[in-house]
């Protein structure tokens, strides 16, 4: 495990996965948020810090080589399972100082963390078949 996350996270099947709020500390210690979530997975929020890098997933494989190999990095998702792939891929190109975000932007935004949230963008609905801008919603009148 690299120095910079010593002291943080659960090391599982040789990833870290730090909490978010190990992530927020560790970012004004240094580190850098990669967000690979693709445009259509941001329901209009972002993490609301200066350090953060968006390289969706489906670029990961053509642009990881932007992204600096002395540099601690934490990778973001939504909930925490594209980052978890994006982290072996990169860990699979010789990076060391990386780190996965448990529960990706969902887990930070419930834990108080600093949220930019558009509500104009947000979705709501019950399934994927009825997300609809938040905005847009009205109560139906019983």
């Amino acid at each position: 495990m690299n120095e910079f996350f010593q002291t943080y996270g659960l090391l599982i099947d040789g990833i870290l996965h730090l909490s978010p709020k190990e992530a927020f500390e560790l970012v004004s210690k240094g580190a850098t948020i990669v967000d690979v979530r693709e445009e259509r997975e941001m329901n209009g929020k972002q993490f609301a810090i200066g350090n953060v890098i968006a390289i969706p997933f489906s670029a990961l494989p053509t642009e990881y080589h932007t992204l600096s190999k002395e540099a601690p990095l934490i990778i973001a998702d939504s909930v925490g399972l594209k980052s978890k792939k994006a982290v072996l891929f990169l860990l699979s190109q010789g990076y060391t100082k990386i780190a996965n975000l448990n529960g990706g932007i969902i887990d930070w935004e419930t834990a108080g963390l600093p949220t930019d949230v558009n509500d104009d963008e947000v979705l709501i609905g019950q399934c994927s078949c009825q997300l609809r801008p938040k905005k847009a919603w009205r109560p139906r009148n019983p």
